[in-house]
């Protein structure tokens, strides 16, 4: 994937900046700058610092993780591509914007793909998972974890979702990627991607009439404030990514490696103990702040995107499903 000349000169200075310091200090101590841009309230940015205290301990100081949060050093894609080249060592990606780097993140684009929260679990935990976080070695990418990002449902402002018949004239925000624009065509709504900083007023401007995503989004961003309705028709699980840059790791010798996965995998675990936890409390709040909460029968949702999903028979996507109804 290309670099967009339009941002490539702030893209030159921050590699220039981050070159001479990303991988060693002045002692000899390793130091990693991970960059990403949620806020430092967000359970994915304290599963990072969990990791960086992890990775501390097993290298005995050898090892240090940097963490500039908030979109100090770009937008999710522009870190992305910093990685790439080897400027910034490590960052957080949705798994569906990685689809226009890594075609097989179309998978957790799909809509209703796992079956529950359990069965998404043991996909990750399996072979299949672990081959999917591995596939963008390809783009210079290595995948070193999943973070729970829970599942995404539609909430709007004027008009209450029940059926994908409620989606119909309505313009709903996604993110970039094309499998989700498919999705919301196939349920009858007007897709429009926009970035997550400039959502908040476009709901309140009615640019868009909705959007979608998981309670702790929802929530931490205040978008409740301009949405009257959340309807928990839960489509897609899509993870967040742990990604690291595939020269810096491998420019790491087998014991950094190692101590860095470890650390990598405990703060895994300790971001999706957190998560379940701000996932419940965010649905009370918003709740409570008086947006009604809409469960609906989420059959005719499916039934909508099943042709979507069988036009994917017969490619390396449709095998990966296939391979997942077994799971």
């Amino acid at each position: 994937m290309g670099i967009p000349l339009k941002w490539g000169r702030r893209l030159l200075i921050v590699a220039l900046t981050l070159l001479v310091t990303s991988c060693s200090g002045k002692d000899d101590t390793v130091v990693l700058k991970l960059g990403h841009a949620l806020d430092t309230g967000a359970s994915v940015h304290k599963g990072m610092v969990y990791m960086a205290e992890r990775l501390a301990l097993y290298s005995n100081g050898k090892m240090k993780i940097e963490i500039y949060p908030s979109g100090q050093l770009g937008s999710e894609r522009q870190l992305v591509e910093l990685l790439q080249i080897g400027s910034l060592a490590m960052t957080k990606v949705s798994s569906s914007p990685l689809e226009s780097f890594v075609p097989e993140m179309k998978v957790f684009s799909l809509p209703y793909v796992f079956e529950n929260q359990a069965h998404f679990k043991r996909v990750l935990d399996s072979e299949v998972g672990k081959a999917l976080l591995l596939s963008p070695e390809k783009v210079r990418l290595r995948g070193m974890g999943y973070y729970d990002a829970g599942s995404r449902s539609f909430y709007t402002t004027d008009r209450p979702v029940r059926s994908p018949a409620d989606l119909k004239g309505l313009k709903i925000r996604v993110q970039k990627s094309q499998t989700s624009v498919d999705m919301i065509a196939a349920m009858g709504g007007a897709a429009t991607p926009i970035s997550w900083g400039e959502l908040y007023t476009a709901l309140q401007q009615g640019v868009v009439d909705g959007a979608e995503n998981n309670p702790p989004s929802l929530y931490d961003s205040r978008q409740y404030e301009v949405s009257k309705f959340y309807s928990l028709d839960e489509h897609t699980f899509v993870p967040d990514i742990l990604l690291m840059s595939l020269h810096i790791w491998n420019n790491l010798d087998a014991q950094q490696q190692e101590w860095l996965q470890k650390a990598a995998d405990d703060s895994v675990k300790f971001q999706g103990e957190l998560w379940q936890q701000a996932s419940d409390d965010a649905l009370k709040a918003i709740e409570a702040s008086g947006v009604e909460i809409i469960r609906p029968d989420k059959k005719p949702f499916m039934d909508a995107v099943v042709d979507m999903k069988a036009a994917y028979r017969g490619t390396p996507v449709g095998d990966t499903l296939e391979a997942i109804k077994d799971l």
